[in-house]
């Protein structure tokens, strides 16, 4: 089977790729980058090089594939960004009715049942509401939480400072997914062609609260003092572009998702839901790779 890929080598799209290649499907991979075409030739895929914005690439990227994997690259530079994510699912949907691809496989997130949800989730909504008017094709939106390889960022927090944190107090749960743990499913999802009509499916690896969080990592890499410590949102946000986000990317996706996890709207419909991957990596697997990651970091 031909399927189109997009994300480049992320996470998730990478890790697809190969499981997608190993089962002897024929894999495009859709990625902005030229320095990257030769790696997604290593792993078997055909790079396909342009950008998500230029409907005639998005189209020509479709074209031939009875499948999709469908995400929406981070814009560091968009002066809206809710609009770019809303403009890209636009594409997406018009390419794949226009070019008869029958399987697509949406990485969404959780909180995508609020119409006007803080930072991605309302954009995230509008381009699962546009995927489900197609007709004849069958729809997957992934429902992923929080990623664990963001914790990679606060490495510097937990090394220097003993702490970490985030603008909401360490009793807020928290539902964390691995990217692999995504791949999987996307990839079982496409290979199986086991997608049916329009369908959600949450991926949640393990959930735990800011306190538990610290510990376990603080644990993992020796200093078992690391504290959670709750910011307010100026400081965070101040403290993300100090850091090089810019302020469109650190408002949406940290800021606002933080203040809708302290008020409890990222969670209502997940909370209600029981179609739950549950065999996923715990935040204890996840704190080997921690350990590794922290080891290496100067």
């Amino acid at each position: 089977m031909k399927v189109t890929v997009t994300g480049s080598l992320g996470n998730i799209s990478r890790l697809l790729i190969e499981k997608l290649v190993a089962a002897k499907h024929e894999v495009y991979v859709v990625s902005s980058d030229t320095a990257k075409a030769e790696a997604i030739r290593n792993l078997g895929g055909h790079p396909l090089i342009g950008s998500v914005e230029d409907y005639g690439f998005v189209k020509k990227a479709f074209e031939g594939s009875e499948a999709v994997y469908l995400m929406i690259p981070p814009n560091f530079h968009t002066p809206n960004l809710k609009q770019y994510i809303k403009t890209v699912g636009e594409q997406y949907v018009r390419a794949i009715a226009e070019t008869g691809v029958r399987y697509a496989v949406n990485l969404s997130s959780i909180g995508a049942h609020l119409e006007t949800g803080l930072g991605p989730t309302g954009a995230n909504f509008y381009v699962e509401q546009q995927l489900n008017g197609l007709q004849d094709v069958h729809v997957l939106h992934l429902r992923p939480g929080m990623f664990f390889t963001n914790f990679y960022g606060a490495i510097p927090m937990i090394k220097y400072q003993q702490m970490l944190g985030n603008n909401f107090d360490g009793t807020v749960r928290l539902p964390l997914t691995h990217p692999r743990d995504i791949a999987e499913a996307a990839f079982q999802a496409l290979h199986n062609r086991s997608v049916s009509g329009k369908q959600i499916q949450y991926i949640v690896s393990d959930e735990k609260n800011g306190f538990e969080i610290a510990q376990l990592l603080g644990q993992a890499v020796g200093k078992p003092d690391v504290q959670w410590i709750a910011f307010s949102d100026a400081q965070l946000l101040n403290a993300l572009v100090e850091n090089g986000f810019s302020e469109q990317m650190a408002k949406v996706y940290m800021v606002e998702i933080g203040v809708a996890l302290r008020e409890g709207s990222f969670m209502e419909h997940y909370n209600e839901s029981s179609s739950l991957f549950v065999n996923g990596t715990s935040l204890q697997d996840f704190s080997k790779e921690f350990a590794t990651a922290y080891a290496y970091h100067n």
